[in-house]
């Protein structure tokens, strides 16, 4: 366990689910036959993790990720299995958890300090600093049953990363905060990360997922489907979360058997392909193709020969910052669609997602397409982009039963690359087109 700070194996948890509250007082004095339902939340779960890494935990409502998180802080039992964790746990499982209602903000700080090992004088010295990120004023002296939410969490997360934790769980409690306070926990929790921390985080935002996390693990039905790269399990997760009911168990059973030697030939090619000579002109590389493209279920529609174009209408993938580009694609309708509109997507070789753009604002979108049509979609875009290699999505929506749904989408379904130049100022992934100014005046400092 030296540098493992928590592993998880073969965790198991079963619940008894009764018709009638009566039948668990049965079972108290005449267990040898149940008359309870078994509902098997896990099923042999098997995670490590690693001293310092961030794993990202996704899954679908009800899939289990919050009952392995309970068993984790020992809040349950686990009904088989083992889960050993090195080093102190502090853990944000739901609204509230863990503070007395009926006690004030300043009494649930000591009283919850307290439960993660602080003396009181070392509660007394952290106060300060715990209100003022809370930042709920005089609130901190009120009961926290008169809390809002947003309060709740506020001071929740003051309190559970104030005693700097080896291990941080939190457990989509940042969800309900405003913008300017989320961007205050994200902070704290890269701080955390920084000076050695495990962290522990569930979301269903996929850009959160694959900003703060090393890696990934997808969870659904109480099983543990794949682990990887937080790119490649968000988009495994999205497709089967999009996917038609009579789909899923089939995307599920090829998502346990994925074989992730894929993304590791993608990271191999990318880097090759970071690391080449410049080229002077855009043209089209043939080995510059994603190995990681992932298509939705279709549902009437089909996403055809996505591509990069110039100016001239060639194809490209090897291109240059400041100029217009042309991203393609074909969309085949094999059945009647309704209020379709069709999207882009950039993204970093990480699965940061830089920005897109629909083609038809929802109010406007096109009200019928009849069977066996093809739509030429074209996007044209700017390339403020830095050097380095960028991925593209495409998708079309339409409405099903009444909402908006996809109609299919491709996950990396082209790649390209802005090529190096020489002597750029600009860092990092977009060109903000900055110029700088400075100015040197000379004084003389008298001794």
């Amino acid at each position: 366990m030296s540098e493992i700070a928590v592993l998880i194996e073969n965790v198991s948890k079963c619940f008894y689910r009764y018709a009638h509250p009566v039948d668990r007082l049965k079972d108290l004095f005449f267990p040898q036959k149940t008359r309870a339902d078994q509902f098997w939340a896990l099923r042999n779960i098997n995670l490590e993790i690693p001293k310092g890494e961030t794993l990202g935990l996704v899954g679908r409502n009800g899939s289990g990720k919050s009952t392995l998180l309970q068993i984790l802080v020992g809040t349950l039992t686990a009904t088989s299995g083992r889960v050993k964790v090195g080093g102190r746990v502090s853990a944000l499982l739901e609204l509230g958890s863990g503070f007395n209602p009926e006690f004030t903000g300043r009494q649930n700080v000591f009283f919850n300090g307290r439960m993660l090992g602080l003396q009181q004088k070392e509660i007394e010295a952290r106060f300060d600093e715990i209100a003022s990120f809370a930042d709920i004023g005089d609130f901190i002296d009120q009961p926290v049953k008169t809390y809002s939410s947003g309060m709740f969490i506020r001071l929740a997360f003051a309190v559970a990363t104030s005693v700097k934790p080896d291990i941080l769980v939190v457990d989509e409690a940042l969800s309900v905060g405003d913008e300017v306070f989320q961007r205050k926990c994200f902070a704290r929790i890269k701080s955390i990360q920084e000076h050695g921390g495990t962290v522990i985080f569930v979301s269903h935002s996929a850009g959160s997922i694959i900003d703060l996390c090393n890696y990934a693990a997808l969870i659904d039905q109480g099983n543990l489907l794949m682990q990887g790269t937080p790119k490649l399990v968000v988009s495994k997760y999205h497709k089967l979360i999009y996917a038609p009911a009579d789909k899923i168990d089939t995307i599920r059973q090829e998502i346990q058997a994925f074989d992730e030697n894929t993304d590791r030939a993608q990271k191999s090619q990318s880097n090759a392909s970071r690391e080449s000579s410049p080229v002077s002109e855009d043209h089209y590389d043939p080995n510059l193709v994603p190995k990681s493209t992932l298509f939705y279920v279709s549902r009437g529609a089909e996403i055809q020969s996505p591509h990069l174009k110039n100016q001239a209408g060639e194809k490209v993938n090897l291109i240059h910052r400041n100029e217009y580009y042309i991203y393609s694609y074909e969309v085949r309708f094999t059945q009647a669609a309704y209020n379709v509109r069709f999207g882009m997507l950039i993204k970093t070789m990480s699965g940061v997602e830089l920005g897109g753009a629909a083609s038809h604002p929802p109010e406007n979108a096109i009200e019928v397409i009849t069977p066996n049509t093809i739509v030429q979609v074209d996007f044209t875009f700017y390339c403020s982009l830095l050097p380095g290699v960028y991925f593209l999505n495409a998708g079309v929506v339409g409405d099903i039963e009444g909402q908006e749904s996809y109609l299919h989408r491709c996950i990396d379904a082209a790649m390209f690359r802005v090529q190096p130049e020489t002597g750029l100022l600009a860092t990092t992934i977009v060109d903000f087109q900055v110029q700088a100014k400075t100015t040197v005046n000379p004084h003389l400092i008298e001794i």
